[in-house]
């Protein structure tokens, strides 16, 4: 009897553990799902922490033992770190003692370290700096560089799929060919918006609660996110040591796990993909946020034929929307996260479309990042309905934020 309750204790604390990681890099996207310990690099500082004076930290001011990448923002260590761990397929042990991060105990961090002088000695030579050649590049996934081509698989169709994360080049078109692309592009943005229910209908929207499961690793929790305009979402996933929450209040961000203490703040990239998922009124402000459109032709998302569009924006990085070719509604977008080393992709698929007062809202999403995936699946949906902002107040004491 006691080892099945000790069982069972242990299989909560893992499926805690497994939330909290996946909820630790929520908002770059996310939601965001990643697998990997949250425990911080070189040290024990905590995640995207600023300096008093309110100018941000360097990574070697908040951490130790920082040494190739000294002068990156502290909030991008963790990330650059995940960038390696997608990358190489392994995990932080690979490279980190346990609990002793700023440590060199170990040859592949001693490895890593001469790895990165030598990739960023090869893109400041070759490429102007700009991050052409990451450890991508030669991993793909691998500890160990695959220096032998792999013979033709069975089936191909992933390969004949083609990169979704391929970007257009700067410049990389004439002029001529740019403006019809670019055209093409703002009207692609055009039917998005009318096929979702019209301006008109879509600026009405001024709160959404919708209830459901998020499912991951065979798992399936139920769900609550709360939405209010302007740019104000909170979730809360119940698991049975507490709820696991993801917020944004308009201009800041924040996430909170049981057996936490606190809540983090989100930071970057993360900020700004939390706002675009608080954002009630998306399809009719895609426009405004890119300085650049582009259209690049087709791909096929599941049965889908679906439009690609490129939006470039300023000082931020790319996004790719996948707009269907028959309803004109959004089925994917790409975003990724900035690293010191390169970029993480999230990518999100929506689908089950359904109206509400005018509106089509989708039922169902899928977010996946290099370490995994989840979804969430909406079974109930209430739009226009009262909800207080002080839902939204970020909490001052230790404790998270109940839900109702």
């Amino acid at each position: 009897m006691r080892r099945h309750i000790m069982r069972k204790q242990s299989k909560n604390a893992k499926l805690v553990f497994l939330l909290a990681v996946l909820f630790f890099f929520a908002a770059v996207g996310l939601v965001g799902v990643q697998a990997q310990s949250s425990a911080p690099p070189h040290g024990g500082a905590t995640p995207g922490a600023a300096v008093e004076s309110g100018t941000p930290k360097k990574a070697e001011q908040q951490f130790k033992n920082i040494q190739v990448l000294k002068g990156i923002p502290a909030e991008q260590l963790i990330p650059t770190m995940e960038f390696i761990r997608a990358s190489l397929g392994v995990g932080c042990e690979y490279c980190h003692e346990h609990d002793a991060f700023d440590k060199d105990d170990k040859e592949p961090k001693k490895k890593a370290r001469k790895m990165m002088e030598m990739m960023i000695t090869i893109n400041q030579e070759n490429f102007n700096g700009q991050r052409m050649v990451t450890c991508n590049s030669c991993h793909n996934g691998n500890p160990k560089p695959q220096s032998i081509p792999s013979v033709m698989p069975e089936t191909p169709k992933e390969l004949a799929a083609g990169n979704t994360m391929m970007l257009p080049p700067v410049g990389g078109a004439a002029s001529g060919e740019a403006k019809g692309n670019s055209e093409m592009a703002q009207q692609l943005l055009d039917k998005y918006v009318q096929a979702s229910g019209g301006a008109a209908a879509i600026e009405k929207v001024s709160s959404r609660i919708m209830k459901g499961t998020i499912n991951f690793g065979g798992k399936s929790l139920p769900i609550e996110i709360f939405a209010k305009d302007p740019d104000q979402r909170i979730s809360f996933t119940h698991m049975p040591e507490g709820d696991s929450v993801t917020a944004f209040n308009g201009h800041e961000g924040w996430l909170a796990a049981p057996g936490r203490p606190g809540v983090r703040p989100m930071q970057g990239s993360e900020v700004d993909a939390a706002s675009m998922d608080a954002d009630l009124h998306l399809p009719i402000h895609l426009k405004a946020m890119f300085s650049e459109l582009q259209a690049q032709g087709t791909e096929k998302i599941g049965d889908a034929k679906a439009y690609v569009v490129v939006g470039m924006r300023e000082g931020k990085t790319p996004m790719r929307l996948f707009f269907d070719e028959q309803s004109g509604l959004l089925i994917r977008l790409v975003r990724f996260g900035d690293t010191a080393l390169g970029w993480l992709p999230t990518e999100i698929d929506y689908a089950d479309y359904r109206e509400n007062d005018g509106v089509k809202v989708p039922y169902r999403w899928t977010l996946a990042r290099p370490g995994g995936r989840f979804t969430i699946q909406v079974s109930e949906t209430k739009q226009n309905v009262p909800v207080d902002d002080a839902k939204f107040a970020k909490p001052v004491a230790e404790e998270p934020p109940k839900a109702p």
